[in-house]
């Protein structure tokens, strides 16, 4: 039902508009990607921190590794899912607008003859 690569009056569907608004609720804002990638950042780090420090105590490598695993999966969990505090501040859409069907769809381009060059 979410066809992006339709032509510009097919966009302009009622189907397609449903489609976009759906698509509106479920996405983050700029600054919802700001935040979701510090805390993804910031997650990663401590992760790794703390990993490497408590692999350096038990002198085990893989315990490394594990607990940056599990940051990473809880970073994951965390940031990846459109959570609502990362929608607080959404974009304002321009309306679509539709095309008129009896235009030219050609590119201009098209339409003329190409030049030799000498």
């Amino acid at each position: 039902p979410c066809d992006p690569t339709g032509s510009p009056s097919q966009r302009a569907a009622p189907s397609q508009e449903l489609c976009l608004q759906t698509h509106r609720k479920i996405s983050e804002d700029y600054k919802g990607q700001k935040l979701a990638e510090q805390i993804f950042q910031g997650i990663i780090l401590v992760s790794a921190v703390i990993g490497f420090i408590y692999g350096l105590f038990i002198q085990q490598f893989g315990w490394t590794v594990y607990i940056m695993l599990a940051g990473f999966t809880v970073s994951c969990f965390l940031t990846l899912p459109p959570w609502p505090m990362y929608r607080k501040n959404p974009l304002k859409w321009q309306p679509a607008v539709p095309e008129a069907s009896g235009e030219n769809r050609d590119k201009p381009q098209e339409s003329q003859k190409k030049k030799k060059h000498k």
